[in-house]
């Protein structure tokens, strides 16, 4: 069984199409990666996802089942804008959390100290909220997410504003989670953390599906016109190549769209400058992204592929 089911979707505001005849097929136990420009329909989709918006036309369906009580109490949510009650201490308001989901104190106790144990949190259970560290407090959402075990947890940019080791800490525990069988739907505008993360990759561009698969099926689909390159003098030494039609700058290397033969434009290449690395390799999800949200003129030529 699919965990999520979008068919034939479509979400109006007055006569803008928020999401317009969307489908999609959420895999039961997978992390399935949403992403989109801002104002592209992926809020509205999570949201209709969550029955906060019911869709205009289509159907929604969480494990098989349309909305209700019991669907959504198989639900958790970690939302962008993160919000906590500041006065109340952190055991008690995961309980709350827990509790509205139907579950027991004496069910969510254990739970939640090991949780709290295993971010280092237990020696502020019974701080307020207001009194933790900005790092601390994204933990304890986190934490609100998942201490009634949800069946499905989405959740929207987990890794915003968080440092390194927290941000570490936090990736472990949602591939923790995916193992024990939570299927997971992950938005994100990091496309690196997109790449490394998701099982497969859902993006949605002017409230229309534009690609949905795994990494490998999403590059072949943009074929292998992308080289890396590093070479003395940057990416100034790569002005005037009629061969290159865009160029990704990274500063110690760049990444350069092309037409034509590769091997023939190194060649060009080495007569200019010393080329220290030169490397045929796929597009990346970043420069899908940009490609489709920022088209160029020979873009407009085709249709966006790669959807499903």
């Amino acid at each position: 069984m699919a965990a999520i089911e979008i068919s034939n979707v479509t979400k109006r505001f007055g006569t803008y199409a928020a999401v317009n005849d969307v489908s999609l097929s959420v895999p039961e136990g997978s992390i399935y990666g949403f992403i989109g420009p801002n104002g592209s329909g992926k809020t509205t989709t999570i949201r209709m996802i969550m029955n906060i918006l019911l869709p205009d036309a289509g159907e929604v369906t969480v494990f098989g089942r349309h909305s209700s009580s019991s669907a959504r109490d198989d639900v958790g949510y970690l939302p962008e804008e993160r919000g906590l009650y500041k006065r109340m201490p952190v055991r008690r308001l995961l309980r709350y959390y827990g509790q509205l989901k139907g579950k027991s104190v004496r069910d969510l106790d254990p739970v939640i100290n090991a949780w709290l144990e295993r971010f280092q949190l237990t020696p502020w259970a019974d701080k307020k909220i207001e009194a933790l560290s900005k790092g601390m407090a994204q933990k304890v959402q986190f934490i609100s997410a998942i201490v009634s075990k949800p069946t499905l947890l989405i959740l929207d940019e987990p890794f915003s504003g968080l440092d390194p080791v927290n941000a570490d800490a936090l990736k472990d525990a949602v591939l923790d989670l995916r193992r024990s069988g939570t299927t997971i739907v992950f938005s994100t505008h990091d496309m690196s953390a997109a790449e490394r993360l998701c099982d497969r990759i859902f993006m949605i561009f002017k409230g229309q599906k534009v690609l949905d698969g795994t990494l490998d099926e999403i590059q072949s689909n943009y074929g292998h016109d992308t080289v890396r390159v590093r070479v003395t003098g940057g990416r100034a030494a790569l002005a005037g190549f009629t061969e290159i039609d865009s160029v990704n700058d990274f500063g110690n290397y760049q990444d350069l769209r092309m037409s034509g033969d590769p091997q023939a434009f190194l060649q060009k290449l080495a007569q200019k400058t010393t080329v220290q690395h030169f490397e045929l390799t796929k597009p990346s999800l970043h420069d899908i992204f940009v490609r489709i949200a920022q088209p160029t003129a020979e873009d407009m030529k085709r249709p966006v592929s790669g959807a499903n």
